[in-house]
């Protein structure tokens, strides 16, 4: 019937404890699943783990409000284009409607030369627009790429990178640590070479 229990569906991370996966299944549209049964699902995930993220497209479709139909909170990640930033405030208008005040900003994709050149948005523009708390800052760069086509995570590497410590970062300010950001905007080999100095 390509039905199985919750248990077999989990895919449990090999380097982890803890952590695991829930995907979306293959052979199914978005429509099977409803809003109840989503949040049942997540009430019995609840026992057994601390965190439970749930990833949702940026729309009114069902698969929204499935991902917000038990959710407490919500991060918000934007990039710092228009279209990006458009989306966020419109998906924050639809969670207040849901009764979710409790948001976050994660700025994701900064290059730091295009916004100097003006050709990109700073983090001060989107929080501007977006007018909820900032939670981090995460900067463009390819070796995200190329952890996620290898399928190892950044912040697991063994050489530190700045998208890796921004990760970092923000889950430790969602467990209520009081971290500083990251400079993004000061001179790359300045700021590297900070960053060596804190790991040496």
């Amino acid at each position: 019937t390509g039905q199985c229990r919750l248990d077999q569906a989990l895919v449990k991370d090999k380097r982890q404890e803890g952590l695991v996966l829930l995907p979306a299944a293959q052979s199914r549209n978005k429509e099977a699943v409803n809003p109840n049964q989503m949040k049942k699902l997540l009430g019995v995930l609840a026992k057994n783990y601390e965190y439970i993220l749930v990833d949702s497209p940026a729309g009114i479709e069902t698969g929204f409000k499935n991902a917000v139909t038990a959710a407490t909170e919500a991060l918000i990640v934007a990039t710092p284009e228009i279209t990006s930033v458009r989306d966020a405030d419109r998906v924050i208008g639809l969670l207040e409607a849901e009764g979710i005040k409790n948001t976050r900003l994660i700025v994701n994709r900064l290059k730091a030369t295009m916004v100097k050149a003006d050709q990109m948005m700073s983090v001060q523009d989107v929080q501007e627009i977006l007018a909820i708390p900032l939670i981090g800052v995460i900067p463009e760069d390819e070796r995200v790429i190329v952890s996620s086509n290898q399928g190892e995570p950044l912040i697991l590497s063994e050489k530190k990178t700045l998208p890796g410590i921004a990760i970092e970062n923000i889950a430790a300010r969602l467990e209520g640590a009081n971290i500083s950001f990251l400079d993004l905007m000061a001179e790359h080999d300045n700021l590297i070479n900070r960053l060596r100095r804190l790991f040496q």
